[in-house]
């Protein structure tokens, strides 16, 4: 062997390295059961523990340098979420309201058709937002100047009438990247001070989309609130409440009017509401007339509720804000309404007519916090405009500090704000101007808290109250000194693992993981004899040494699915040694010595490895390049271990039966018990070809049939939607859980059971277009309210206890993602295929045996997906087309495309051996040749897949299938249906060729 000692000095360095960057995950895991001991149960004395360590130093690796805690942590290996619990949330920050902002033409037509418009084209586009709202600008209007639109005071150094259109989309363009970071560094900022450990946070590709991966957190809610508040402070002037009846009673006798006759013109409207202005003692006629349903309980206006409304439409919807008696409360509220009523209010103050009442200096935001514990009624403030473009006099941008602090009385949490020189100019004269008067402290469109100022403040202090804990008082401080997003930015997907799943996960893993490895271990000992079998087993266990720490040194995140991605490397790096292996006996059976022969055979078989896992690494390279999350996890665990197991089977097993003969050891390469095993078949595939042309044949129409039929079950990946896993204390029927829930979501949604009988996934797309910020905690309350109502949850159930002790896991999938990640599936799926076809016809200079491969991929493929069309909903797992489902696909093909190429090497050898045989007594004898390898390899990686399928839990399940249902047509179609296509493609090939020599 050759460069003996430069491989051994190698593969030396890699485990040393490998140790060193392992020991970092045991030190850490160390110290975490240390934490673990200390807090006795309690995570926040847990967390505390942890956050002490972290400038603590805890490791001195040979005394050559010392590692504090958050270094460990920094470099240990990471699970997954799937695996430890937590969250993993995309955002969206809207390109759309960035460019809004940056206009002054809000309400320009062309302006806003375009924006809407470019949000249309976005959905079947992979352009960016800006790119197609220039196309529609110009489509709407081609004479329209950008220009105009955007010469406002901030872009007024980039953007004058002279701008052309290309050039304003170009500063557009910029600008929106630089919101973009700011966005981006902002959400960094206010999850470093969340106090999570470990999270991950990083820019997507796709402008705007922000990754966030916070593991370990169970106050989804809380979270969901920091990601998408934009901390757009305000601080507004208001007007008094008895300013504001006067409009009240105007805007309620125009309603009534516009719901009981046809609207008049606006030249009539104006004369009608200046008259009505200026009638005298209208302001008391709703007053008086409450006051006389008071004392007369007959009063027909009162005691007939539909008479009431169609008098008094908005009052019906909106309480005024008076006393007992019907005096007006001082104060700038001007009425209460209940949750579901806000709306309606909402759309009457704001149609036109009715807005053309007020004065335009008068905006209506309602509070944050409700009026009432029950969390029913909310208190509608009246803001007054000061400033000539309609802005707050004072926002967030002047707050310098913010922080949690309590009351005069120091019960109460409230956050504390220090503003700027500038800012506390302002905020002086604010206060000076309207001692006696209320100031409005506005957070994202809706009032925090309207205090009345008793006196001029310098030194630009204030505070926020009315905050219902100290977890959102510290929340509000840290989006508030994070300062203000510059759009909002909106959860379209997530995915959150409850801590008891991810525990039940590592379980599963593990014990599917060391099931897989001892069969394939006890396997090669049975199938090559103890001498060969232990050399193989010892690279085994090398290689899984090498690829967590690889895995380790790369920083990447263990999955589930990266658990499978581990165990389906070990059957198939498997592969390496049986080729190795075969080709070894097959130089012994020639007569040649066992030194010579594992010499010749392990050159013999460099092809065939190197052409079967180059084929299997290309298909794991477009999986990593185009999937996301745990996928993107299994993607990398397989490259990995593609790489690690070629130098493992290929260097390691050489070095010991090197060191073996060395010391004049006996080698024995197969085992007395399967020595003889399909060896020396004489089958005749190609004269059956037209059979398997049919059965394959008849599988594919069935496979097409039941799509038409049946079709497919696309999980929320493909259609969007939320998918939520529920465990219940006591078995339920699917069908009592999806009546239940019927109820509250509007129609039913998809219950099936998930494990356990007591254990359901619910699916479904309520609201899943809504991009409002606390929709995602709406849903789930409906969900569980729905569940209380059905009897399967107890009424006194809250929603924390019902995310943390009954909501196992969640996941949200928008209808724009899901777009996106349809189209990625396809380009995946094609872009391999067109890779292996390219590769092929490189390695063969034969476009006959590529077409022959990707003949069999599309096959198998076709198969796959056949079979889950017919049997999702007869068996009782899940068989939804989804990412992972993709992944499952593409490894197929992997797989599929590695036994093919194996094939097609030793029909390659074969004709160059026995160039004037007949094509097809060599094609036969190349298939029957590498017969033994095949069995052996597909059995060793179905052993191992079905070991994942049987314990490798819920989660997994629809995956591990379509990988086992994708070896065996894979195993298949390398033999039947491959080989057999470029066999007659090269002889059809053949006789065109000779027809034209003899022309």
């Amino acid at each position: 062997m050759q460069n003996k000692g430069a491989i051994l000095t190698l593969a030396i360095l890699l485990a040393a390295v490998c140790v060193f960057q392992l020991s970092f995950t045991w030190k850490a895991q160390q110290i975490k059961d240390d934490a673990i001991e200390y807090a006795q149960g309690d995570p926040a004395m847990e967390f505390n523990y942890l956050d002490s360590m972290k400038s603590e130093v805890v490791y001195n690796f040979l005394g050559l340098k010392k590692y504090t805690f958050k270094d460990v942590q920094e470099l240990e290996m990471n699970l997954g979420l799937d695996l430890k619990g937590g969250m993993n949330v995309t955002l969206q920050v809207e390109v759309k309201d960035i460019i809004r902002a940056m206009s002054n033409y809000s309400d320009d037509e062309t302006f806003n058709k375009a924006l809407n418009r470019a949000t249309e084209l976005q959905k079947n586009s992979q352009a960016d937002f800006v790119t197609l709202f220039g196309q529609a600008f110009e489509e709407i209007d081609p004479n329209a100047k950008l220009a105009s639109v955007f010469n406002t005071l901030e872009l007024r150094d980039h953007v004058n009438f002279n701008t052309t259109n290309a050039e304003v989309l170009k500063i557009i363009n910029v600008q929106t990247n630089a919101a973009i970071d700011n966005a981006f560094n902002i959400i960094r900022t206010r999850i470093d001070r969340f106090g999570v450990a470990q999270p991950n946070i990083q820019q997507l590709q796709t402008k705007g989309r922000i990754l966030v991966e916070l593991p370990g957190v169970k106050d989804q809610n809380r979270v969901r609130g920091l990601l998408q508040g934009t901390a757009n402070l305000e601080f507004w002037e208001t007007y008094n409440n008895e300013e504001v009846y006067q409009y009240m009673l105007q805007a309620n006798e125009k309603i009534k009017e516009m719901e009981t006759s046809t609207v008049e013109t606006s030249t009539e409207v104006a004369e009608e509401v200046e008259a009505e202005a200026s009638a005298e003692g209208e302001e008391n006629s709703l007053l008086s007339e409450l006051e006389a349903g008071a004392e007369n309980d007959s009063t027909a206006s009162l005691n007939n509720l539909d008479n009431f409304k169609a008098q008094y439409p908005l009052f019906a919807v909106l309480n005024p804000s008076t006393d007992q008696s019907g005096q007006l409360y001082p104060g700038p509220v001007v009425g209460m309404a209940h949750a579901k009523d806000t709306s309606k209010v909402n759309s009457y103050l704001n149609n036109p007519l009715v807005k053309n009442i007020f004065p335009r200096d008068m905006l209506f935001r309602w509070t944050a916090k409700s009026a009432d514990e029950a969390g029913t009624y909310y208190r509608l403030i009246a803001l007054k405009v000061t400033t000539r473009d309609g802005r707050a006099p004072l926002d967030g941008g002047v707050i310098t500090d913010a922080r949690q602090d309590f009351d005069q009385f120091g019960s109460n949490p409230e956050v504390s704000m220090q503003m700027n020189s500038e800012g506390a100019k302002v905020w002086q004269r604010m206060t000076k101007e309207n001692v006696g008067k209320s100031i409005a402290i506005v957070l994202d469109g809706y009032v925090r808290s309207f205090p009345n100022v008793n006196g001029e403040i310098p030194g630009g202090r204030s505070s926020i109250t009315g905050l219902e804990s100290i977890e959102e008082a510290k929340d509000l401080a840290n989006v508030l000194k994070s300062g203000k997003m510059p759009a909002p930015a909106r959860i379209i997907q997530e995915d959150i693992v409850g801590p008891s799943l991810g525990q039940e996960a590592i379980n599963s893993g593990l014990i599917s993981f060391i099931i897989a490895f001892a069969l394939v271990l006890v396997y090669m000992l049975f199938f090559y004899s103890k001498n060969a079998g232990l050399a193989a087993n010892t690279a085994l266990i090398a290689n899984m040494f090498f690829i967590f720490g690889v895995l380790a040194s790369l920083g990447a995140v263990l999955t589930l699915p990266g658990i499978a991605g581990i165990v389906l490397t070990i059957g198939m790096s498997v592969d390496a040694n049986v080729l190795i292996y075969e080709r070894i006996q097959e130089e012994l059976r020639a007569g040649k010595g066992v030194k010579m022969a594992i010499t010749d055979g392990y050159r013999a078989a460099y092809s065939a490895i190197i052409d079967g896992q180059v084929t299997t690494l290309l298909t794991g390279i477009v999986l990593y390049l185009f999937g996301s999350g745990p996928i993107k996890g299994f993607a990398t665990t397989l490259i990995v271990g593609i790489l690690t197991s070629l130098f493992s089977a290929i260097f390691i097993t050489r070095l010991i039966f090197e060191w073996k003969l060395g010391k004049g050891g006996k080698i024995l390469f197969t085992s007395t018990k399967t020595e003889n095993w399909l060896r020396n078949t004489k089958i005749k595939f190609l004269e059956k070809r037209k059979i398997f042309y049919i059965i394959s044949g008849a599988f594919i129409v069935l496979s097409i049939g039941s799509f038409f039929v049946r079709g497919l079950n696309y999980g929320i990946d493909f259609k969007g939607g939320r998918t939520y896993v529920v465990r219940f204390e006591e078995d339920v029927k699917v069908a009592d859980v999806q009546k239940s829930l019927a109820v509250v979501f509007e129609s039913a949604p998809e219950v099936k059971t998930f494990g356990e009988n007591n254990q359901v996934r619910i699916t479904t797309d309520f609201k899943i277009d809504d991009t409002s910020e606390n929709v995602d905690n709406e849903v789930e309350a409906l969900l569980m309210q729905g569940l209380k109502d059905g009897g399967f949850l107890d009424n006194g159930v809250t929603l924390e206890q019902f995310t943390d002790d009954y909501q196992l896991s969640s996941q949200k999938v928008g209808p724009t993602i899901s777009d996106d990640i349809r189209k990625d599936a396809a380009i995946a799926i094609g872009f391999s295929l067109i890779i292996i076809f390219l590769y092929i016809l490189l390695r063969f200079r034969n476009w006959q045996y590529g077409l022959g491969a990707v003949a069999a991929l599309a096959h198998d493929s076709l198969i796959v997906l056949g079979i889950f069309s017919l049997l999702y909903g007869v068996l009782p797992f899940s068989l939804e087309i989804d990412q992972a489902f993709i992944a499952a696909i593409l490894t197929v093909v992997g797989y599929s495309i590695n036994d093919t190429v194996v094939v097609f090497d030793r029909i390659r050898e074969y004709i160059g051996l026995h160039p004037k045989r007949d094509r097809d007594e060599n094609v036969d004898e190349a298939l029957n040749s590498t017969l033994r390898r095949t069995f052996s390899t597909s059995l060793s990686t179905f052993v191992v897949l079905l070991a994942i399928f049987l314990f490798g839990g819920a989660t997994i399940r629809g995956f591990t299938f379509a990988l086992l249902i994708g070896v065996v047509v894979g195993t298949y179609s390398s033999l039947f249906i491959a080989t057999p296509i470029a066999f007659d493609t090269q002889k059809r090939v053949a006789k065109v060729v000779g027809k034209l020599k003899k022309k």
